[in-house]
């Protein structure tokens, strides 16, 4: 027997460690590996959506107010042109023109009306009447209409009128003199009755006035 282990030593020991790794497969358990934790899909997608795909998908900030112009007439301290903010109302404006004058009709003025770009406000002088306005119906209380970019000879402060082409100080204030001595003018061909405006200076004016 010793004899044909030490003859056959190689096959013994080779199905001994085999023997032995069998005997081992079979009776010792596996080593528990850790579990992997469980992914909560939801979850993930959640996150997934909040992550902006590029800069086109973050939500714009804020838009900043749209700034609009606004055209200030008549019984104001400071008549001109002025910003303003979209969503304003009348009486923000008249801020900025320096308040009212003191022969300024209130009871005429819608003080809660929005304003809108290229509006003209005109604030009528006690006495002047009712004017017509973009309100709800029946309300009379401010004269507004959309800016033509046309002068009202009829209405126009002495800096209003210098604005036009050709006119300085001295025709301005002649313009406001003729006005209050013979009325108002009842047709823009009229002006040429003012000193100093002849046919070659009302050419260059007769697009941008009116009486009306």
């Amino acid at each position: 027997m010793a004899e044909w282990i030490k003859s056959n030593k190689l096959y013994f020991f080779g199905g001994a460690l085999a023997m032995c790794a069998l005997l081992y497969y079979l009776f010792i358990p596996p080593q528990e590996t850790e579990a992997l934790p469980e992914i909560d899909q939801a979850a993930l997608a959640e996150r997934e959506d909040s992550v902006p795909k590029s800069l086109e998908d973050e939500a714009p900030a804020d838009g900043q107010p749209q700034v609009i112009i606004v055209d200030v007439k008549g019984a104001v301290k400071k008549p001109g042109v002025y910003n303003a903010t979209e969503g304003d109302r009348v009486i923000d404006v008249l801020k900025k023109a320096g308040g009212l004058m003191e022969n300024a009709d209130r009871n005429q003025i819608n003080f809660a009306l929005r304003v809108s770009d290229e509006l003209v406000i005109y604030i009528p002088e006690e006495g002047e009447g009712l004017f017509e306005t973009n309100g709800a119906e029946g309300t009379t209380s401010i004269s507004v209409q959309q800016n033509d970019g046309r002068i009202n000879l009829n209405k126009a402060t002495e800096a209003e009128l210098q604005t036009l082409p050709g006119i300085g100080p001295s025709k301005a204030a002649a313009i406001l003199e003729h006005r209050e001595i013979n009325g108002p003018f009842k047709a823009i061909e009229d002006l040429k009755l003012i000193a100093g405006i002849g046919d070659k200076t009302f050419e260059k004016l007769k697009e941008r006035i009116k009486v009306k």
